[in-house]
């Protein structure tokens, strides 16, 4: 997701500019569903904090303040708009309505389980929010999931860049979290897709009966 607007470096020198302020608005961007690096932004905001560039809490407080508005901001477009929008871009690639609603309901049946580990996942980070608008998650119920999820998630995330920065380079630790986090994606759509296989294959053999 690093665009080249936001290197590394680039993304060093505008936490060590801007502080608190771009831990916050870089995680609640991508958190409502703008594909920067937010994730990056929090891990050199803790690494910073390792080396008493910035406050450990401040980082911390910004990191969770962040993503839950971001997601809140994230679950609103979806909910207002989200649905049409998924409808027009179906249509474009033949994808029946019936069809997406039923994934909207396998979805909904996780909603809860996405918007708390969700921010550990690659790209489920930036859609778990308007993902539980599109589906219709009970507000209530969202903001509960979606505080403990910031927080957590924030909490390692901050601690990790925090103590791992007293021995590992700032590229390392980058580095090390990304592929955890692509690591977990591609393990979440393995899991994903085995029901869906069995389900096919048993339905094969239901036929050829």
């Amino acid at each position: 997701m690093n665009l080249e607007l936001l290197s590394l470096d680039n993304t060093q020198e505008i936490a060590r500019q801007y502080g608190y302020w771009a831990v916050f608005l870089g995680i609640a961007l991508e958190n409502t569903g703008i594909p920067i690096p937010g994730e990056t932004i929090t891990i050199v905001g803790g690494f910073l904090a390792g080396s008493k560039e910035l406050s450990f809490w401040g980082v911390l407080l910004s990191a969770i303040a962040g993503a839950i508005i971001g997601d809140n901001f994230g679950y609103w477009i979806g909910k207002i708009g989200g649905w049409q929008f998924l409808i027009q871009i179906s249509k474009i690639f033949r994808i029946s309505e019936e069809k997406l609603e039923l994934a909207r309901d396998k979805y909904s049946k996780n909603a809860a389980q996405a918007v708390f580990w969700g921010r550990f996942v690659t790209l489920l980070r930036i859609f778990a929010g308007p993902l539980a608008g599109i589906t219709r998650m009970p507000y209530r119920k969202f903001l509960i999931y979606n505080f403990g999820g910031a927080t957590v998630w924030a909490l390692t995330i901050v601690s990790l860049s925090y103590f791992l920065g007293q021995i590992l380079s700032l590229e390392q630790i980058v580095s090390w979290i990304t592929q955890a986090g692509i690591l977990i994606l591609i393990v979440v759509v393995i899991l994903l897709c085995i029901p869906v296989i069995f389900n096919y294959s048993r339905q094969k053999l239901i036929a050829k009966e």
